[in-house]
């Protein structure tokens, strides 16, 4: 756990010295919802410490002749619309919150669960959630072993899908999965059920495999229920991340809010199973936003459980990927060791229309004699031998005396 580096100060304010930036940060996760839009903005052009005692002290018209009249919209907040009157219903959300808090019994309970915080600038802070700009969190609450930033590194990868998932789904997602931790690509996901929680299963499955699961509440309640055995397991070996603190629940919106999260710390998203109206959707869209390259599983077109994602093929542009290789292909380099994969298809792309005639006549499990070979298509017997003698050299056939077949 990271020390505080002020003494404790009332909730309130009060004191002459401003809380610093970390305190600060770490008041404004417990305050603020992930994407209070206001409070983002504040912390962004004020700093944290200082719109921390804005939002202490201030007042709407101050906030406002801060922050601007140009507020950005909320569609889900409540009341008038009108700048003060959003201004007003933000310092009061804030102090309500801010009233019953003790930064410092909180920190002394994370610390207890063996908990720590990081906020931007700190060694561990991924570079990937610098690209939500002001809307990245304050701060992240952590718990595990991993070190974020390597878990998040250049080759993380997110599976997500739906948490009504059929098998087909749950297979393909830990099956991609084990394969991407065995090529030490980091598998990050929701700890949801269904595609979350088989993604999870496969990197752990894999040897040396890594995974991150990032949670919409506090890491002190761990949820779904249901899949405590398996995010204890993640936080033992590996790493737990949230943006909301300790005591938080998980809500919908803050399920919505914790894709953009995923989205920025992977290099290339795949949505394996998801419905016409799936939450995996949205972490698709923010990846979309922030230039990741995004994936999508194809399924049967009977199964409404992969509309969601063939609508991504067909609406958003998304790559349809069906091995665990043409994930890789989407992260920044791709992969130089699976280069050779395509070798045998691209070796017969290559093929003149003359040999590629001869190596579709020459039988799959049988050979045939020359003679014959060159009657069924027509070639003569020196033409196709030459022929021959060019598929040999690829390998693609074998020739014994008078008669031709493929390599077994």
């Amino acid at each position: 756990m990271i020390p505080a580096d002020t003494p404790p100060q009332s909730p309130r304010g009060g004191a002459e010295t401003p809380p610093d930036e970390r305190r600060a940060r770490m008041t404004w996760s417990l305050v603020a919802e992930p994407q209070d839009a206001l409070a983002l903005l504040a912390r962004a052009r004020l700093g944290p410490s200082a719109a921390l005692e804005l939002a202490l002290d201030g007042s709407a018209r101050e906030l406002l002749a801060r922050l601007g009249d140009q507020l950005p919209g909320d569609p889900a907040e409540p009341g008038p619309s009108a700048p003060l009157a959003r201004a007003e219903r933000a310092l009061a959300r804030w102090r309500g919150r801010l009233a019953g808090l003790d930064l410092d019994a909180v920190l002394e309970d994370a610390d207890r669960r063996r908990l720590r915080v990081i906020i931007p600038g700190d060694p561990e802070w991924p570079d990937g959630l610098d690209d939500l700009q002001e809307t990245a969190p304050h701060c992240l609450w952590l718990l595990g072993p991993g070190r974020f930033d390597e878990l998040a590194g250049p080759r993380t990868v997110a599976l997500v899908g739906s948490r009504a998932s059929t098998p087909y789904g749950e297979d393909t997602a830990g099956s991609f999965a084990a394969e991407l931790a065995s090529r030490h690509c980091p598998v990050i996901s929701g700890g949801a059920y269904g595609i979350d929680a088989a993604a999870h299963r496969g990197a752990l499955a894999a040897r040396d495999g890594d995974t991150l699961a990032v949670l919409a509440g506090g890491l002190d309640r761990l949820y779904p229920r249901g899949n405590t055995e398996l995010l204890e397991r993640i936080a033992r070996e590996h790493l737990l991340v949230s943006e909301a603190p300790p005591g938080t629940a998980p809500t919908r919106w803050r399920f919505l809010s914790r894709n953009r999260l995923i989205a920025a710390l992977a290099r290339a998203v795949v949505v394996v199973e998801a419905s016409w109206r799936s939450g995996a959707l949205s972490t698709a869209r923010h990846a979309d936003e922030l230039s990741r390259p995004v994936g999508a599983v194809p399924g049967p077109v009977t199964s409404a459980a992969s509309a969601g994602c063939h609508r991504l093929v067909r609406e958003r542009g998304a790559v349809l990927v069906t091995e665990p290789a043409e994930v890789v292909d989407l992260l920044p380099g791709g992969d130089a060791a699976g280069e050779g994969r395509h070798a045998q298809q691209d070796e017969l792309d290559l093929l003149s229309p003359a040999d590629r005639r001869v190596l579709d006549a020459v039988p799959p499990r049988s050979s045939r004699p020359l003679p014959l070979l060159a009657d069924d298509i027509g070639f003569e017997e020196r033409e196709l031998r030459a022929a021959l003698a060019r598929l040999e050299l690829l390998g693609l056939v074998a020739v014994q005396g008078d008669r031709a077949r493929r390599p077994r």
